[in-house]
């Protein structure tokens, strides 16, 4: 087994603002990247009561997923969030894979052309599916199959969660697309879902309505920007109706009017999310 730690033990001296069970597994080797980082688990409540299984939400950025003091723009207080939820019956482990800096934009695209020197997706998406899904199921009380297993993320983040819906099909049946970066080259994405089997499971999506917006005000630049923003992503929407999925029923789609890009906002979104994808 691998040697999990309690996160607050290993912590950095600091401002702390985890809720609940937080296990990390440092430095985690992934072959498919040729780079390390560490891997954080939150447990239920209920996990050391009793030998239940949980369903496993595989979520990216894990730096502001939990902790206010290892984030970079505000944390998505994801562990206040799952805990409240909890007593709503509403509970999963979630897995919190921190991004790799500067590496970030081009793991979380599988597309070469978009972001800058992008492309290497397929290979992050095989690091989750091969290296650490294997080590979550054999270490925790996971229900594995595709029908429990999600993945969600913001922004490319929600781009990589929504391509390893249909091209990891087999793994997850549960994708949170938050805020997600279509563009400025929407229609590789687009093409993409388009051409691509139909896919069994319930698909999130939401975005807002300024996600350009920089302050209060946006200038013409942003305002311009936050348009195909929201067009790319309701571009998205219909392409997934076409395909086949229900509104309200296997789909949510949420237009947040006012939203920027940021983990405010996908905070306060967040627990809707969830209880779509999981209720």
């Amino acid at each position: 087994m691998a040697h999990w730690r309690n996160y607050l033990e290993v912590a950095k001296t600091g401002q702390h603002t985890v809720a609940g069970t937080l296990k990390v597994l440092p430095a985690l080797r992934s072959p498919q990247l040729g780079n390390r980082r560490d891997l954080l688990v939150w447990l239920p409540p209920s996990y050391g009561q009793g030998n239940a299984r949980y369903a496993v939400l595989y979520m990216h950025d894990g730096q502001n997923l939990f902790d206010e003091a290892t984030s970079y723009a505000g944390e998505w207080q994801v562990d206040e969030t799952m805990q409240a939820l909890s007593q709503e019956g509403v509970q999963a482990i979630v897995v919190g894979i921190p991004n790799a800096g500067e590496q970030r934009p081009c793991e979380y695209s599988p597309f070469a052309d978009w972001p800058e020197q992008g492309g290497r997706g397929e290979a992050y998406l095989a690091f989750v599916v091969d290296t650490v899904k294997p080590l979550i199921d054999r270490d925790f009380r996971t229900l594995a199959d595709r029908a429990h297993t999600g993945i969600m993320g913001s922004s490319l983040g929600g781009l990589i969660s929504l391509f390893a819906f249909f091209h990891c099909a087999q793994v997850f049946g549960l994708a949170g697309v938050v805020s997600p970066a279509f563009e400025p080259t929407p229609q590789e994405m687009i093409a993409y879902v388009e051409r691509a089997p139909f896919v069994p499971g319930r698909v999130y999506v939401d975005v807002g309505t300024r996600e350009a917006a920089s302050g209060p005000r946006q200038t013409r630049e942003e305002q311009a920007e936050s348009r195909a923003y929201l067009a790319s992503v309701r571009q998205m929407r219909d392409v997934l109706l076409c395909k086949g999925y229900r509104r309200g029923k296997d789909l949510c789609y949420l237009q947040e009017r006012g939203a920027i890009h940021h983990e405010s906002a996908w905070a306060r979104r967040f627990p809707g999310a969830i209880k779509f994808l999981l209720g």
